[in-house]
């Protein structure tokens, strides 16, 4: 399973920032709709296009690794049971 770093990429832009960062501002800028946003940060396994992928390396100025990781299966079956 893909897992999305959204919340970890904007925590981390808050503290190096000083600012708050809300999804409707990410929005604004990416052109992301905020629920798509929502969706990306918070409902597991979720699904997006690479577009959107794009945008938000672009805005985080970060590379796809660091927006996202791959959670083998077993892990995410392990994490639910534990």
């Amino acid at each position: 399973m893909i897992r999305f770093r959204l919340k970890e990429l904007i925590s981390e832009e808050e503290f190096r920032s000083g600012k708050r960062i809300t999804l409707g501002s990410i929005a604004h800028v990416t052109g992301i709709k905020q629920p798509t946003l929502s969706r990306i940060a918070g409902t597991r396994g979720y699904n997006t296009t690479t577009d959107n992928i794009d945008k938000l390396c672009r805005y985080f100025n970060c590379k796809v690794s660091d927006l996202m990781e791959y959670v083998p299966d077993e892990d995410v079956v392990r994490e639910i049971v534990v």
